[in-house]
């Protein structure tokens, strides 16, 4: 199987919009991460992703307020930003063991490290990867209409990530980055780019 190695905004707009439609969890009490944990931590793959609330002045300090990781079953949304980085999250941060697949991950590092410091440990960025291949459009947007011929909203992007309660849109917006990142692994595993 051969993909695109370009797109344009054009062609990404000619795919369907599509979103995760399997089961959210969100944990935001420490219970509910510890449990999350321990269901995460049986997969060998995950997608990998990272919320942070939008900062519109020079100077601001962005602060990571949700770490989203898909499974097969189901995607996983950690409510960091009252908690931080609990030991389970941290652990399985630095966890060579489990694949956590990302796109633009250095940005997510970065944000991670300043809330509690970490060797990151078993993170595949797909950015990374895609240009190893030759691929001049990357990026989440780009990565899931070359490979996975769908179009996915980023209008929810620039949302609060730390309301107390997280809307319909932003669950969906969180989910569905995670959710593409297994989704294009298996594809370019399956088709033997790994």
């Amino acid at each position: 199987m051969m993909f695109p190695l370009s797109i344009s905004k054009d062609e990404v707009m000619q795919f369907p919009l599509r979103h995760y439609e399997g089961k959210i969890v969100v944990a935001a009490t420490e219970e509910q991460i510890e449990e999350a944990m321990r269901e995460i931590n049986q997969h060998g793959v995950v997608g990998f992703d990272t919320e942070a609330k939008p900062t519109f002045k020079k100077g601001q300090v962005r602060n990571i307020g949700l770490i989203q990781v898909a499974t097969e079953q189901k995607v996983y949304l950690l409510r960091t930003h009252q908690l931080g980085i609990m030991d389970s999250v941290h652990h399985f941060l630095e966890n060579d063991e489990i694949l956590k697949v990302g796109i633009g991950l250095k940005d997510d590092y970065n944000l991670l490290d300043r809330l509690r410091p970490f060797e990151p440990a078993g993170f595949l960025d797909l950015n990374d990867t895609f240009e190893e291949l030759g691929a001049e459009n990357i990026g989440a947007r780009n990565l899931a209409a070359m490979i996975l011929e769908i179009r996915i909203s980023k209008s929810a992007q620039t949302s609060n990530w730390e309301v107390d309660q997280l809307t319909k849109k932003q669950l969906l917006y969180a989910a569905t980055d995670a959710w593409i990142c297994l989704e294009i692994y298996k594809k370019l595993d399956g088709w033997g780019y790994l």
